[in-house]
């Protein structure tokens, strides 16, 4: 009985850690956005700033936002955004898509990417966030 309560308890511990790092990811995701505000918004009620708003990124083609006026770059790029393209873009946006408008030096921190990717993949297509 003793095993099966610390079993438990192990496993309610993790699961708690777990949201909690999440939870932190997001919310530290959230404050390294601020290096894209002037140029994305996110979010209900999100609009096209300089750059296109990045409701439901994750899973949406480069260059299809609607009422964006996308570079030939980003829209010929046959980028499908996810995790792993996303990390390597945001590490360096004109190495990945050259010719791309995106005037950004990049984020090269690996925990600030990751952070990042957490707080704008929550987002759906509507800028409500995942359940």
């Amino acid at each position: 009985m003793k095993k099966l309560t610390f079993g438990a308890l192990m496993i309610l511990t993790v699961t708690a850690t777990a949201t909690s790092a999440m939870a932190q990811d997001a919310a530290a995701g959230k404050t390294s956005f601020n290096k894209c505000l002037a140029c994305h918004a996110i979010g209900e009620g999100a609009k096209n700033k300089v750059g296109p708003e990045l409701n439901g990124l994750d899973g949406r083609k480069s260059g299809t936002a609607p009422d964006y006026n996308y570079s030939d770059a980003n829209k010929n790029s046959g980028i499908t955004w996810n995790e792993a393209q996303f990390k390597e873009y945001i590490k360096d946006p004109k190495a990945k898509i050259p010719g791309t408008k995106m005037a950004f030096a990049g984020i090269k921190n690996e925990t600030e990417i990751n952070n990042l990717w957490t707080y704008v993949s929550q987002f759906d297509k509507d800028g409500k966030t995942k359940q």
